[in-house]
């Protein structure tokens, strides 16, 4: 099964931890990153986390999110199509970087785009089932 980690998935450990939600998807993501490991999940990398990761003014977080990179087994680089799915999805009223996140994992063939951003968690985008990691672990255990 593939995966698409947003940015905001991969800081959720630098959040505020006292808060239950920000702690329950926390343990979450971590579990999802240990799947991943283990060769259960499929991680993919884009050229948009790349981005985005390098402009983290945080240089141990930067440098532990980047190490996924390395794990990831399918890099998605920048190409015409995910521009223009991109410009579609904005025209929608989804944010640009999330935009091209979410263009990233339809062109790379994800099975789930894992996110906590709330916004884009209701975002309807055709062939894509976009889901926070505490639904995503659920909907795996059935």
């Amino acid at each position: 099964m593939r995966i698409y980690l947003d940015v905001c998935c991969f800081k959720r450990p630098y959040d505020d931890q006292s808060q239950l939600r920000v702690k329950l998807e926390t343990e979450a993501k971590l579990f999802i990153q240990q799947e991943i490991l283990t060769g259960n999940y499929e991680l993919v990398w884009s050229y948009v986390l790349e981005y985005e990761n390098n402009n983290n003014p945080y240089e141990e977080r930067r440098n532990a999110i980047k190490d996924w990179k390395e794990v990831a087994k399918v890099f998605c680089t920048e190409n015409r199509q995910i521009l223009e799915f991109a410009e579609g999805l904005y025209k929608l009223g989804i944010r640009t970087k999330d935009a091209l996140h979410v263009a990233c994992a339809v062109q790379s063939g994800v099975d789930y785009f894992i996110t906590t951003d709330k916004k884009l968690l209701h975002a309807q985008v055709k062939g894509l089932k976009i889901i926070n990691p505490i639904d995503f672990i659920e909907v795996m255990e059935e």
